[in-house]
């Protein structure tokens, strides 16, 4: 069952190696993000699930011990997804797990069993509500760390340019993650989120199949754009 979940954005900027001089920018989301990542400490699980997107429309286990790099990035670093060694070394995690990884490794986190999933940005909401009821029940205190962002259209500059929808769209989206309203999140617009370049919606439709019937409440620790790209943290418990 479901006892907590951890909601953060995965841009790798937030990884002050990456970000660089701009890494004081985004000073206020990490701190939210230690605080997320405190929600699911207080819920004492007994195993941690990792979720973020990746490309396709598949799904990809990643085992405690996998490696992530930021190397792509022009930065020599390397994260591992928990505190196992011994994962296969020729498997990498996408960025979204790689910036999980470091958050984990940032907040020491200790002593829990933590596994990786990768959800492709195509998959469908039903079956995205079915691998949630499945993760939910790999243990009887299981917690989630949802990784993903909201529109990347919030301005001019950014990725997706400016589109007049993202800013409602990111809105309600806010709304429905800080207040751990499954409803709203299976019924999010796959159709918009796509046009909006919303790289969280299949992860947060993982959260809302695991959370059925866990009675988890919520609450909002940040909500922003900064580069034009919605950014929300929010805590379940």
């Amino acid at each position: 069952m479901l006892v907590a979940a951890a909601v953060c954005p995965c841009p790798p900027l937030l990884v002050p190696a990456v970000a660089a001089g701009a890494a004081p920018e985004l000073d206020a989301a990490r701190a939210a993000c230690s605080d997320a990542m405190g929600v699911i400490a207080a819920a004492r699980p007994g195993r941690l699930v990792v979720v973020g997107p990746m490309a396709g429309a598949g799904t990809e286990t990643f085992p405690e011990g996998t490696r992530g790099s930021f190397r792509g990035f022009g930065v020599d670093l390397d994260v591992r997804l928990g505190a196992a060694a011994g994962a296969d070394a020729e498997r990498r995690l996408p960025y979204s797990l790689a910036v999980a990884a470091w958050l984990l490794e940032r907040t020491q986190r200790s002593g829990v069993p933590v596994e990786g999933l990768g959800v492709g940005e195509r998959l469908g909401p039903e079956r995205c509500v079915r691998i949630g009821r499945e993760v939910a029940a790999r243990d009887e205190r299981v917690a989630l760390l949802v990784m993903g962002d909201a529109s990347a259209c919030r301005t001019l500059k950014a990725p997706g340019y400016l589109d007049e929808r993202a800013a409602p769209f990111d809105r309600e989206l806010a709304r429905a993650l800080g207040a751990a309203d499954l409803p709203a999140l299976n019924a999010m617009d796959t159709g918009l989120a796509r046009e909006l370049k919303v790289s969280g919606r299949a992860p947060w439709q993982v959260l809302a199949g695991a959370a059925e019937g866990a009675g988890l409440g919520g609450s909002l620790l940040y909500e922003d754009a900064p580069y034009g790209v919605g950014y929300i943290v929010a805590g379940w418990s």
